[in-house]
């Protein structure tokens, strides 16, 4: 597959570049994506919700009072679950674990169907190249402005670490930045285009194929 490549101020160049068809034109599998999809999303979730036990609860572990002879109710401790301020049962804890493991191959495979989908439905654009003196954010913005993005959101994977780069795109709305080899499923499908270079492009065929 083709694909014609633009220039920093937004115009299309006499030059194309060819994607490599084991990358981009992979056909699509719903169910795979969905799959390691909501996997990343749940390896990313942080388990905060934590209720305390009554072995965790303050308090005292004697008994309160004696077992007979007062006309009350028999209890153990203070720490009961049926007690104001004792330990709760069944409460969420944060040992629970909710990561998914999905295999290499799998995750690699929707990696290039999505990145297939972004090629098929003219969401992916490729740059000469995206370089940033300054570090400022309105020499990227002005970039991004110049191209066909109505101001939809927008993932820019670069070919390697650029600092001025990335502190130059990083405030920007609807638009994150990072290296073409660490590119991911969950990253793409949170953003409606993809920028890539023609540098990116030999990045992830190196990082993922060879």
């Amino acid at each position: 597959m083709k694909i014609e490549v633009y220039n920093i101020k937004g115009k299309k160049t006499e030059d194309t570049v060819t994607l490599p068809k084991e990358i981009f034109e992979v056909p699509m599998n719903s169910d795979l994506v969905h799959q390691v999809l909501t996997s990343q999303m749940a390896n990313k979730r942080q388990v905060s919700a934590h209720t305390k036990n009554r072995s965790e609860v303050a308090g005292s572990g004697i008994k309160p009072w004696r077992q007979k002879g007062t006309g009350r109710a028999r209890h153990g401790s203070k720490r009961s679950p049926i007690w104001v301020g004792g330990g709760i049962t069944h409460g969420p804890r944060k040992e629970r674990v909710l990561e998914r493991e999905i295999p290499k191959k799998m995750r690699r495979k929707a990696l290039f169907m999505v990145l297939s989908e972004k090629a098929r439905t003219s969401d992916l654009i490729v740059l000469e190249k995206l370089e940033s003196s300054s570090g400022k954010t309105k020499e990227t913005a002005k970039i991004l402005k110049n191209l066909p993005l109505d101001g939809k959101s927008v993932f820019i994977a670069l070919p390697d670490y650029d600092k001025n780069v990335v502190m130059s795109a990083r405030n920007i709305k609807k638009t994150k930045i990072d290296s073409a080899r660490n590119i991911n499923v969950l990253d793409l499908m949170n953003a409606k285009f993809l920028i890539l270079t023609k540098e990116s492009i030999k990045t992830i065929e190196n990082t993922f194929i060879k």
